[in-house]
């Protein structure tokens, strides 16, 4: 043999390819595609394949490829899985779904890998759905959209969700593929979990919390009411992250401050013997902080807490300062009560309303209001710090002083007749000179 025959010859392609040997390549692919989707694909040969493929799309006889491939998934799809998925509409349906969706998923992977020329040339060149999305798409479109299914799989999800809502155990595993299915099936988007189940599962949400609100308005007190919220909150939450997609948890939190908050804010605040007035009155700085750490969650929540509260400690204060005939005020024993009642007021502030400026400045503005109703308030503080002062030394410690004279100043600084404060302030402090 000469040299040059003993050399390797590598057959190049045909420019062209007759039709009938593409119909030929064409019927092998349609035929493994088959038997992928009935799970008959151990003798298929898939490199032999992918050359068959590659060979189409070289040839520019990918349309037809794409075209014969989504036609043989529509086909398949059509006539086989959908009824399977059908006759278990009155047995386990959820369970029957899933599976001819992971078998299916499973299939467009086998399918893609034999396809992968036409991945990289053909869709690309076209801009159209890559294999495993067209599988996608045609899933979407044939099974999870046909009317009888789309319909049973929505209601079914949402009694689901009812049922847990009220006690139940229920397959979550169940509803979470079926979720994660609608993710998928949207590609890029949302879309189709938001049609096929968020919004109606929202809706749905909005009325069931609209009804359960009056009934535990009727049947609770404020602080049992609250408890009840937050348990739905925390319920809802757990059940966005357990099964459902997880931004879901925001939007169905919402539902649940505007209907168990948002719309019954009044009434919480201003429910009797148990609601605001009735928490500062008996010192339940827990449920107060409750009441605070729901109410922050909606707009205008802190502001029905505070006005509530203001138009309370006002008349607590107004009651205190007045004088009524026949029962004079006691200079030491008014500013005295002042100071007690600013510390209980504060340590509301502090340990419910989380030192909230919105509540500091509530206070601060209350206690200006009710001090400058009496016109002796001036005088009754000096005198008051003058009493302090005599003692001192003899019945009191000067840390204790010193705390004293610190919550006077506040006091002090609620004045707005301050030039008279000072006065008396002069002419105590002379006295006591002279008594030294």
């Amino acid at each position: 043999m000469s040299k040059k025959d003993s050399k390797m010859r590598i057959r190049a392609f045909p420019m062209t390819m007759d039709e009938r040997y593409v119909d030929n390549i064409w019927n092998l692919l349609r035929h493994a595609i088959h038997e992928i989707q009935n799970k008959n694909n151990s003798g298929l040969s898939f490199e032999e394949l992918y050359r068959n493929a590659y060979t189409m799309v070289l040839h520019k006889h990918g349309d037809k490829l794409y075209n014969g491939l989504r036609d043989v998934v529509c086909d398949h799809l059509c006539n086989n899985v959908k009824n399977v998925v059908l006759n278990s509409v009155q047995g386990n349906f959820l369970q029957t779904l899933q599976m001819s969706w992971t078998d299916h998923q499973t299939a467009m992977v086998m399918i893609r890998d034999i396809l992968m020329y036409m991945d990289r040339v053909y869709v690309q060149q076209n801009q159209v759905d890559n294999v495993y999305n067209l599988g996608l798409a045609v899933f979407r479109d044939e099974v999870v959209s046909f009317p009888v299914i789309r319909d049973h799989l929505k209601a079914t999800l949402l009694d689901m969700v009812g049922r847990e809502r009220a006690g139940e155990q229920i397959d979550r595993q169940a509803v979470r593929n079926a979720c994660q299915m609608l993710i998928v099936l949207g590609v890029d988007s949302r879309e189709v979990y938001e049609r096929e189940f968020e919004e109606p599962f929202l809706r749905k949400s909005r009325e069931f919390y609209q009804a359960e609100s009056l009934t535990f308005l009727t049947e609770n007190s404020a602080s049992v009411y609250i408890q009840k919220v937050e348990q739905r909150i925390r319920e809802e939450q757990d059940r966005s992250r357990h099964y459902l997609d997880q931004s879901t948890e925001e939007r169905i939190t919402k539902v649940i401050e505007d209907e168990l908050i948002s719309k019954h804010m009044k009434t919480i605040v201003e429910m009797e013997n148990s609601g605001v007035v009735h928490m500062l009155k008996y010192d339940k700085t827990q449920d107060l902080k409750c009441m605070y750490e729901l109410f922050v969650r909606v707009d205008g929540g802190l502001k029905a807490i505070a006005d509530c509260t203001s138009i309370y400690l006002r008349e607590l204060g107004k009651a205190l300062v007045t004088e009524t005939e026949g029962e004079p005020i006691i200079a030491i024993q008014f500013t005295q009560t002042l100071l007690d009642l600013k510390d209980r007021f504060d340590t509301f502030l502090k340990s419910a309303f989380n030192s909230d400026k919105l509540f500091k400045n509530m206070i601060g503005a209350d206690f200006e209001y009710f001090l400058n109703l009496n016109a002796k308030s001036p005088e009754y503080l000096s005198l008051f710090i003058d009493d302090k002062l005599r003692k001192s030394g003899r019945n009191m410690q000067d840390d204790d002083l010193e705390g004293i004279l610190d919550k006077a100043m506040v006091v002090f600084r609620y004045l707005q007749d301050k030039d008279i404060f000072e006065r008396y302030y002069k002419q105590h402090l002379a006295k006591r000179l002279l008594l030294s």
